[in-house]
């Protein structure tokens, strides 16, 4: 047996332990003080580990950086290893209630233990691996948390980006795609829209004639919106909340649509983001105002993505793992550093299925050889 999957196999319990410590730990998106918490709690593991620093996150909780302190010379090669995690949930405060941590069936379940609290802690055994077994690593290896990845990283991303430009390598501990687990080397670049449609009030018994409906203009609009899906070319467009009007009897003075947008290549988002602001009104009388974009890059598979999977491969052969790799259309943080040419992986963390789901669970017997394999990018890059 390899020895980082001997080593994994051996702490499997504790890992167990410290997964459960993370996930009853809540931490939604939209309650600092409960990220600021999980934050904490994450620098008191590490704090023997490395440099730990806690970074501002504006109206979010705070962001965690790590640099490690591991065997082997120091910048012996060019550029960190960058390993991404983030904090945040989408589970509201409170879910622990009617949806607890337990392991059953093969499986841990609970809010966040796939997006992506086991990732985390995969990654915190690998370094003990490298640490306990002695095993030298070449690079400087920095671990980055972010408060905000699940609501859009708007504070996180400049700090993404600027760990990203020092580094060779970005690993990306979300969870893998279905319980194959495989990894992801090609993500969707996110963007949202708002189509805001302003008309003219009216009373729509004794004045009718005289008022310019919002919701039916913007009715209209969302059609044409819909059509600017090409399947074909990765471009999904989904207006996806709809909002507008105030009373039954008021013809509607305005109405919102806010939609979301998904490119598979970054050049397709310049001509998609003209149709947007191309939209003209049916109705003369209305008027229509776009605002947004695309937020988050695509992750495009790049020969240096493809490059760097085989060698995941590779090294998940010796553990005796076929390693698979795969596309979606959901965004990490890991699209910010492939856009800007780092070779990247992402999926690294959690085999199993129900993110953001009441299912959301993990392979309890994928445990070790994800953390090995960690390990070994580790120690081999």
């Amino acid at each position: 047996m390899h020895p980082f999957l001997d080593f994994a196999r051996s702490k499997q319990s504790a890992i167990i332990a410290l997964i459960r410590e993370l996930v009853e730990c809540e931490s939604p998106s939209d309650h600092p003080q409960s990220v600021n918490r999980f934050v904490d709690l994450l620098a008191s593991k590490l704090e023997r580990e490395g440099r730990v620093r806690k970074l501002a996150g504006g109206r979010f909780g705070r962001h965690l950086r790590c640099e490690f302190q591991l065997p082997g010379p120091r910048k012996q090669r060019d550029g960190n290893i960058l390993a991404l995690g983030h904090s945040d949930t989408v589970w509201p405060l409170g879910t622990l209630a009617h949806m607890p941590f337990r392991q059953k069936n093969g499986r841990l379940w609970g809010p966040g233990v796939l997006d992506m609290k086991s990732g985390i802690v995969f990654f915190l055994y690998a370094i003990q691996a490298l640490r306990e077994l002695d095993v030298p690593v070449a690079r400087r290896v920095v671990l980055q948390v972010n408060a905000d990845e699940e609501v859009g990283s708007e504070s996180s991303r400049p700090l993404t980006e600027e760990a990203a430009r020092a580094s060779a390598v970005v690993l990306v501990l979300e969870p893998g795609t279905g319980l194959a687990g495989k990894i992801k080397t090609e993500r969707k670049g996110v963007g949202d829209y708002t189509v805001t449609v302003r008309g003219r009030a009216s009373h729509a018994g004794v004045d009718f004639q005289n008022g310019a409906s919002a919701i039916v203009e913007l009715a209209r609009q969302i059609e044409r919106l819909a059509g600017f899906t090409q399947l074909s070319r990765g471009i999904t467009v989904n207006p996806g909340v709809i909002s507008g009007g105030t009373r039954t009897n008021v013809v509607a003075a305005e109405a919102k649509a806010e939609v979301d947008i998904r490119v598979a290549r970054m050049k397709d988002a310049p001509a998609l983001d003209r149709k947007f602001r191309a939209l003209r009104p049916f109705d003369k009388r209305c008027a229509i105002q776009v605002e947004g974009g695309v937020n988050r890059p695509p992750m495009e598979r790049t020969p240096a993505i493809r490059k760097l999977f085989a060698t995941a491969r590779g090294f998940a052969k010796e553990l005796g793992v076929k390693l698979e790799e795969s596309s979606t259309g959901g965004g990490s943080d890991g699209n910010f550093t492939a856009a800007l040419g780092v070779p990247t992986l992402d999926g690294l963390g959690g085999v199993g299925e129900g993110a953001h789901a009441a299912n959301e669970s993990i392979l309890v017997d994928r445990i070790a050889d994800r953390t090995a394999l960690l390990a070994m990018l580790l120690s081999k890059l």
